[in-house]
């Protein structure tokens, strides 16, 4: 791979619980990751990105940090971690690991230190009284009481307080953190809650003084060489968005408006036509996102009447057409393939596997769920564990009771079961992740004429793509098909249905 590997790489997400278990104890590990390297290096991917795997009470499913310099014992340990990036490495495969510089974990020893000592508390946000009125993101208020009296800022969950980033010793302690990782191998950083590290008395989110942080944190990144800092900046601003993708500051940065946007031609060439105008002119590459762990699955959400994604859990629950929303997420799948820049694959994603909605309430382990009062169901669902071979739970997963349970009837959504089936999501992932490494990524697109509900543009390589979002047939553009996400009709482009054309 190129020095900028980055910015046509398919990055698949591995969110490590639900992944693989190798012991049997009912929760993914890294042991389950390295047995399935294979899998992965087969799917097609170019990198992995891990959600946080390090030591935590797990308030917020590891986001919750207590030792930036160890792995999580249920995950595995240290040096199986560091043979885990060896063995990637080996299958070419690059390695990006989760950072959360905006808070850390209330079992740290930096916070048990400042309990035990109020002389140690700059390094967090402590105050006699409340200092103002915010309300933690996860719901309920964002300031919560220690015994001696004062208060501290925790703008996610009471586990998690927030960092004092008016501290130099914070600063020193990220710059050491980053160091100690990429002496490891590890290829690069998605930095969590980007743009919230740097607090005033009326405002938490996007204050100038955060670019200062990733300037120097592009600094260290280029001391190792061909490691990138992706940044999660969730802005409806785009000028302000891209401040965080100069040449200086962080590579890339994660695309949420096409990851939230509804199944409609207009606005889906809007926000692409918006994410490459923002991207283009600082010469960052754009990176489109169907899905993560964060959110709906596709496969649900496509197959509602609101095809939209918003947090807060508005639509859970709401009638969902599967068959529908199977097709316009394949249609989806190939339509991010063809775009221009890196991409995304949420574990799951490319089995076609659906939210998961009916977890039972006392299985729910996602702190939005208890704290908005069970109004919120949480992103568990989303979560659940793979299935991987079988015909009934756990599919493969492991040998134990999975730490959230498997829908009995995904017997026909496990990758065994896929593998051999042409017609797949997973062979249609592999398929078109194939063709994407050989004649998409990185560079540019050309927008093509079409009428009504269809998206049709052509990439560098000549490589066509057409996505028919209206609800009857399309015609097809001169060329030789390469890949479908459906049958097509004669010379016609069904509903919800992709085409690739040489």
């Amino acid at each position: 791979m190129s020095q900028t590997w980055w910015r046509g790489a398919a990055i698949y997400q591995v969110y490590l619980r639900s992944f693989a278990d190798g012991n049997g104890d009912g929760v993914g590990d890294l042991a389950g990751l390295r047995s399935r390297l294979p899998y992965l290096k087969d799917l097609g991917i170019d990198a992995i990105w891990l959600n946080p795997w390090y030591p935590s009470p797990m308030a917020d499913g590891g986001y919750d940090v207590a030792d930036y310099r160890d792995i999580e014992p249920v995950f595995g340990t240290l040096a199986e971690a560091e043979t885990f990036v060896e063995e990637a490495h080996r299958l070419d495969i690059k390695v990006i690991i989760d950072v959360v510089p905006n808070h850390s974990s209330t079992e740290s020893a930096w916070f048990k230190e400042a309990l035990a000592n109020p002389a140690a508390r700059d390094r967090f946000w402590f105050a006699d009284r409340p200092l103002n009125d915010w309300q933690s993101i996860f719901g309920g208020s964002a300031w919560t009481r220690v015994p001696d009296g004062q208060w501290y800022l925790h703008l996610f969950d009471p586990g998690q307080p927030d960092l004092n980033w008016d501290n130099p010793e914070v600063h020193q302690e990220f710059e050491d953190v980053l160091r100690f990782w990429f002496e490891r191998g590890v290829d690069g950083f998605r930095i969590d809650s980007a743009a919230l590290l740097l607090k005033s008395d009326t405002a938490y989110e996007d204050l100038d003084g955060v670019h200062d942080v990733y300037r120097r944190w592009r600094e260290i990144a280029d001391e190792y060489g061909e490691r990138v800092l992706i940044g999660e900046v969730w802005l409806p601003d785009q000028e302000r968005f891209a401040r965080y993708l100069r040449p200086d500051e962080l590579h890339t940065a994660f695309n949420f408006d096409f990851l939230s946007c509804p199944w409609e031609a207009a606005e889906l060439r809007r926000v692409i036509d918006l994410t490459l105008a923002t991207h283009t002119p600082i010469g960052a590459p754009p990176t489109w996102v169907l899905s993560n762990h964060d959110v709906t699955r596709p496969v649900t959400r496509y197959g509602r009447a609101d095809t939209a994604f918003e947090h807060g859990g508005r639509l859970h629950g709401t009638p969902s057409d599967l068959e529908l929303g199977h097709r316009r997420a394949r249609a989806a799948a190939l339509l991010a393939m063809a775009l221009p820049g890196s991409l995304y694959v949420y574990q799951g994603e490319e089995l076609g596997l659906p939210e998961v909605e009916d977890l039972p309430d006392e299985r729910r382990q996602d702190p939005m769920y208890a704290r908005s009062g069970g109004t919120n169901p949480g992103r568990d669902g989303c979560r659940v564990p793979l299935p991987w071979s079988g015909e009934e739970p756990p599919f493969g997963f492991g040998t134990g009771t999975p730490w959230l349970p498997q829908p009995d009837n995904w017997r026909k959504l496990t990758a065994e079961a896929q593998l051999t089936d042409l017609g797949s999501m997973l062979n249609l992932y592999r398929d078109g992740l194939r063709i994407r490494r050989e004649s998409l990524g990185d560079g540019t697109l050309t927008w093509l004429p079409s009428e009504g509900e269809v998206l049709a543009f052509r990439r560098d390589s000549g490589l066509t793509c057409v996505t028919n979002l209206g609800p009857g047939p399309a015609p097809l553009p001169e060329g030789r098909l390469l890949l479908a996400s459906g049958p097509l009709d004669d010379d016609t482009l069904p509903a919800d249905t992709t085409a690739w054309l040489a």
